[in-house]
């Protein structure tokens, strides 16, 4: 009679327990067959850096990519004019109009990881003005719209101003190299690898662009291999293909 209760129990728990939220849901249920783990190596002779369960590092490094070789589109359809400046492309949605650019990219996956992982009402971002805009929450088609009028009245300028400084030795996934203005630009720091004899730290950068396009994992324009890895040891300036930050750039989100 024991074994048959907790039987029962345990099937009761099973049925009674929420269903996991989906981690990736602009897929709409849609496999993940390549990840950004897979599609970009680590540098011969290190690895990747250890993450937290169900942490924001630990989301981005499981997004899902496009096939290898796959263009950078514009919200349009029409290919970017130059395309040697990615390494992959992330399989996510740019929508159909022109905004969805640098930070709304930055802003669309910090949101999204927040929604897939309970977290809708730390949702929130500041438009241009300073006024604080908060998701209200209801469904998936809401959230979208909530991040449509975002991308309308927010930009690197508020982002910059919202996130919390950080000092590049202390450089983590999730942060974010912006430079608000009118134009600004952020890249976000969406994966990281360390040398486990030297300590040395490499990173990867993820980016969309204007116009809007396809978010895509940059090419490193000063690597001799042509990789997409970049040194956390950073210098005067850190150049990427299509804007440069300097260290005092770099930020992150307080929540």
């Amino acid at each position: 009679m024991a074994l048959r209760s907790i039987i029962l129990a345990a099937a009761f728990c099973a049925l009674a327990a929420p269903a996991a939220a989906d981690p990736y849901p602009w897929l709409k249920g849609a496999s993940v067959s390549r990840t950004l783990e897979q599609a970009i190596a680590a540098p011969s002779g290190f690895s990747r850096t250890a993450v937290a369960a169900g942490s924001f590092a630990a989301w981005l490094r499981r997004l899902p990519m496009k096939a290898p070789g796959a263009p950078v589109k514009l919200y349009d359809g029409r290919m970017k004019f130059d395309q040697q400046h990615h390494a992959a492309v992330i399989d996510i949605d740019t929508g159909a109009e022109n905004l969805q650019q640098c930070a709304d990219a930055v802003m669309r996956l910090r949101a999204e990881y927040l929604l897939a992982h309970g977290r809708a009402r730390d949702i929130a971002f500041n438009y241009t003005d300073g006024k604080r805009q908060t998701f209200a929450g209801g469904s998936y088609d809401q959230f979208r719209r909530y991040m449509r009028r975002i991308f309308s009245y927010a930009g690197t300028y508020s982002l910059e101003r919202e996130m919390q400084k950080i000092a590049p030795a202390d450089i983590a996934i999730g942060d974010v190299f912006i430079q608000g203005g009118f134009p600004g630009h952020a890249v976000l720091v969406i994966d990281m690898a360390e040398n486990v004899k030297t300590g040395e730290k490499q990173f990867l950068l993820s980016q969309s662009y204007m116009p809007a396009q396809d978010m895509h994992i940059l090419k490193n324009p000063r690597a001799s291999d042509a990789s997409s890895w970049y040194r956390a040891t950073l210098g005067a300036e850190l150049v990427t293909p299509e804007w440069i930050f300097k260290p005092g750039d770099l930020r992150r989100f307080k929540k």
